[in-house]
């Protein structure tokens, strides 16, 4: 499989978008440039895979890319905050008991 660099920088640039705004609306993550273009680009993978399941289809182009790459992210970043600080219902593990 051959991907042209033109591709290549699209793929960053919505990834580095994507994972920017995720990071904007779930504060307090702050993984940085590098983080925020991974978690932009499996972002990108997990709303690809999402949307299509839920029958939510946003069109193509850009801007969609960016927004479907966006909710994919969000999705990741929860997940990864509710993983980062344990359990989520109260309890700590690894603590002293």
């Amino acid at each position: 499989m051959h991907m042209s660099s033109e591709s290549l920088l699209i793929i960053v640039v919505v990834g580095i978008v994507a994972g920017w705004l995720a990071g904007q609306i779930v504060q307090g993550t702050g993984f940085g440039i590098v983080g925020d273009l991974i978690i932009g680009i499996i972002g990108a993978f997990i709303g690809d895979w999402l949307l299509p399941q839920l029958n939510i289809h946003l069109g193509s182009g850009m801007v969609s890319a960016i927004i479907n790459a966006t909710i994919g992210a969000l999705l990741l970043l929860i997940i990864l905050r509710f993983v980062r600080r344990g359990s989520g219902w109260g309890g700590s593990w690894g603590r002293s008991w």
